[in-house]
């Protein structure tokens, strides 16, 4: 909870952030400073105390300093009392919480009084069972009287959660826990559901793309169970700042949301700096082929052409060193697990050789550590024990770290809105703050740190999500009719889309139409076919020796991420993969490093189904629309962490057929060669221009690289022509092809000119390598591809490109 007092600069010296930036930049490393930006300061807008707030609730606020709110908190507040659906979006740190709390414990105090009976509920959901944990946390600490909060997960005990049931008013838990306990066993949380006024959703810009469409499915279901016991409770959101809130809380949640968008905390100034690491000389190629990208930090691809830039983790790690040595209390967000722990050793292995006595200032945050160990860091990094703090986007969804001066980024993390969220980490104690984005070495990284204007000129993102989704929503229809038969008046609630997908069920033996509605036919758990961070089934790994389940992996990326003799690493801990059991959805693994990495590699193919809408760019094609992707995992390659392919080895797996949604354009033989591209080139052309379109892709969508897949052919058969596609990587389509499509000239813009201004002669993965090229990045022609795209983006019709 952020608390509006005014005097917490006071109590330390104020920081510096220019003077730290040039320090970073001193000598040879000036050039890599490629831009710098300054945020303006913001004031702050206070607002009175709502009537309304129950008494022992302000007194609980004011005891822990909060006699004022922002303006953004008293709109929120007031809304929610009024019974009407709201979501605030408004920057990191800026007291959210506050504004569905003030409603909610007014809710449970006012309630607890009542004579008879249970007492008014709510619910919290959080993507993250750390977030919950945390926001336990504040709520105890305020300790309203009579007020009885739990978190309840699947780390609950047993004996607990019955307690939880009967008794607690606020539940603290996260979307898996309602899919799979609270919505499949209704009538044992009867009494909850019945006084259920409240259900408060934190960070709901994370549900985007299918697991926002899961939530959006989930909230439905969540909602009818409670109509069954006479609730109908206010829905509050909190997020950070997306491009169109309302809108997004909307389809989510299926009913009309109205936001709060004016942020009234106050924000020192930020210096925002764009960083473009150093080159590394090239090492000698060993032989057989050469890695798109090594596994190794600092080290990447070497083709002997052009010096290639270190990584953004050893990059950030030597800055991260600097800071902390200079006594600059800073974080650094890396995209990974593996990145945050090579992150902090390696800063910590700097400060041993230039000041030892920093070195244990240096820690990694992330997910997978135990309730206590993540409370240790936190007590360390708020007391100053901790200088240094490496971290994934788990410290990003609103954990509560307040002091810090600096925040390194190192790579893209997905979005603008991540940027910002992950920013504004630093400058919570009312000084001025430093940010600086590393660049990996990557397409869209590549084209940030030399376009400034896209991140500083443009809004954050708008969320994508499809509730309508029929892969997504035909297993919720199952669920929901497992929770309460189906009954024909229920349907509208699902959308326009569900009564054929009963049918279909119905077909399939999953469920039974009767006259009086739709009920499940199986006898097993309906929520145990749903997965809410993916699609589809999911393949279970499980420790050959303890039969322990270690986690589980969507059934699609388990043909890539789990194969027989696929490494495997989780928490930390390396995995050898002995079998992979596609028919009982199992994949059994032995614990132990063998000193190698494996990569999957495959042939892909599509067909076209249908285009949904098309648009001329001259003789260019350019269509969205329902494909079908085939795609087989052919082998694997084992390779040294240095690079060196140990060799490759057969796999005997099915193809799988994806039915998803594209954008994909087309284009003569004879255009091309007018172009300049001969047909001998158009295989390497197309398929570098489709490589960095797909890095691209996150500029115009909230898409990450792994979100979504490319094809590419010389010769497509149901199109007789040259063929580029880009498709959603979910089941049904996620919305991000289709965001592509209706922003198609300026992501090709983009693309073409990253690949243009790329320092390297033949391609390199700041421009069309790829990570996860399932051809080993064969073949590739980064000058056919720049002559492709420039010939396209000459036919971009005016003035809206793209809209059909």
């Amino acid at each position: 909870m952020s608390i509006p007092a005014r005097t917490a600069s006071a109590t330390r010296p104020g920081f510096d952030p220019d003077a730290a930036l040039a320090r970073l930049a001193a000598g040879d490393r000036a050039p890599r400073l490629r831009h710098v930006h300054e945020v303006p300061a913001r004031a702050a807008q206070l607002a009175d105390w709502p009537e309304w707030v129950d008494p022992s609730v302000y007194a609980a606020c004011a005891g822990s300093g909060v006699t004022s709110l922002w303006s953004h908190q008293r709109a929120a507040a007031d809304l929610a009392h009024a019974g009407a659906h709201v979501v605030m979006a408004t920057g990191t740190a800026s007291g959210k919480s506050l504004g569905y709390l003030l409603p909610v414990l007014t809710a449970l105090v006012e309630g607890s009084t009542a004579p008879t009976g249970r007492g008014a509920t709510a619910l919290y959901l959080s993507p993250t069972k750390a977030l919950a944990a945390d926001q336990l946390a504040r709520v105890q600490a305020l300790a309203v009287p009579g007020v009885r909060a739990a978190t309840y997960d699947g780390d609950t005990p047993t004996e607990e959660r019955r307690w939880i049931r009967d008794h607690a008013q606020l539940v603290l838990t996260n979307p898996d826990l309602v899919h799979h306990s609270l919505l499949p066993l209704h009538e044992r949380w009867a009494p909850f559901l019945r006084r259920l006024r409240y259900v408060v959703i934190d960070e709901c810009h994370v549900y985007r793309g299918v697991f926002g469409s899961h939530l959006a499915a989930l909230l439905r279901r969540l909602r009818r169970v409670c109509a069954r016991y006479g609730a109908s409770p206010t829905f509050v959101l909190a997020s950070a700042t997306v491009r169109d809130p309302g809108e997004h809380a909307t389809r989510l949640v299926g009913l009309p949301v109205t936001p709060v968008t004016g942020d009234g905390s106050p924000r020192e100034a930020m210096t925002f700096a764009l960083w473009e690491p150093g080159t590394l000389e090239p090492r000698i190629p060993t032989d057989g082929p050469v890695p798109a990208r090594s596994s190794v930090v600092g080290e990447v691809d070497m083709s002997g052409e052009t010096p290639a830039r270190r990584s953004a983790t050893s990059e950030a790690a030597d800055l991260l060193a600097e800071l902390v040595e200079a006594g600059v209390q800073s974080v650094a967000f890396a995209r990974s697990r593996a990145g945050v722990e090579a992150l902090a050793s390696s800063a910590r292995r700097t400060l041993e050789e230039v000041q030892p006595h920093l070195a244990g200032a240096v820690a990694a945050y992330r997910g997978g550590y135990l309730p206590e160990e993540r409370r240790e860091l936190e007590r360390a990094l708020r007391s100053g024990r901790i200088i240094g703090l490496a971290a994934t986007n788990a410290l990003e969804l609103g954990i509560d770290i307040s002091g810090l001066d600096a925040v390194l980024l190192a790579g893209w993390p997905g979005t603008r809105a991540s940027l910002w969220q992950q920013a504004g980490r630093a400058g919570r104690a009312g000084t001025r703050s430093l940010a600086v984005f590393v660049a990996a070495d990557d397409p869209l990284d590549t084209y940030v740190v030399n376009h400034p204007e896209v991140v500083f000129g443009q809004p954050v993102e708008s969320t994508v999500l499809d509730p309508g989704n029929p892969h997504v929503l035909a297993p919720h229809l199952a669920a929901a009719a497992a929770e309460l038969p189906l009954r024909e008046e229920d349907l509208p609630m699902f959308g326009p889309g569900a009564r054929g997908l009963l049918d279909a069920l119905v077909a399939r033996g999953i469920l039974r139409r009767r006259p009086h509605g739709w009920f499940w036919a199986r006898s097993d758990r309906a929520s145990d076919h749903v997965s809410l961070r993916g699609a589809g089934e999911v393949v279970g790994i499980v420790e050959k020796r303890t039969g322990r389940v270690l986690g589980t992996v969507d059934e699609a990326s388990a043909h890539s991420q789990v194969h027989t003799g696929a490494v495997h690493v989780h928490q930390g801990d390396t995995y050898v993969v002995t079998e992979l059991d596609l028919t009982t959805g199992t994949a059994t693994a032995v614990r132990g490093d063998p000193g190698w990495s494996t990569f999957a590699q495959s042939v892909s193919a599509f067909d076209i189904v249908g285009a949904q809408r098309s648009v001329q760019w001259g003789p260019v094609e350019v269509s969205f629309g329902t494909v079908r992707v085939h795609t087989q995992v052919t082998s694997f390659l084992r390779r040294l962490p240095g690079g060196e392919v140990l060799g490759t080895h057969p796999l005997d797996l099915p193809q799988r057929t994806l039915a998803t949604k594209a954008v994909w354009w087309t284009m003569p033989v004879d255009w091309l060669a007018a172009a300049g591209v001969a047909e001998v080139d158009i295989p390497g052309a197309a398929h570098a221009a489709e490589h960095a379109g797909i890095g691209m892709m996150p500029l115009v969508a909230t898409s990450d690289r792994w979100d979504i897949g490319g094809v590419s052919t010389a010769l497509h058969p149901d199109t007789g022509l040259p063929t580029i596609m880009v498709y959603d990587g979910h089941p049904g389509g996620a919305g991000f092809a289709e965001r592509a499509y209706e922003a198609f000239g300026t992501w090709l813009t983009a693309t073409r000119d990253t690949v243009q201004a790329c320092r390297c002669e033949t391609g390199c993965p700041a421009c069309v390598q790829s990570p996860k090229c399932g051809n080993g990045n064969e073949p590739l022609d980064k000058a056919a591809a720049m002559r492709l795209l420039t010939a396209l983006l000459q036919h971009a019709p005016s003035p809206t490109p793209a809209s059909g």
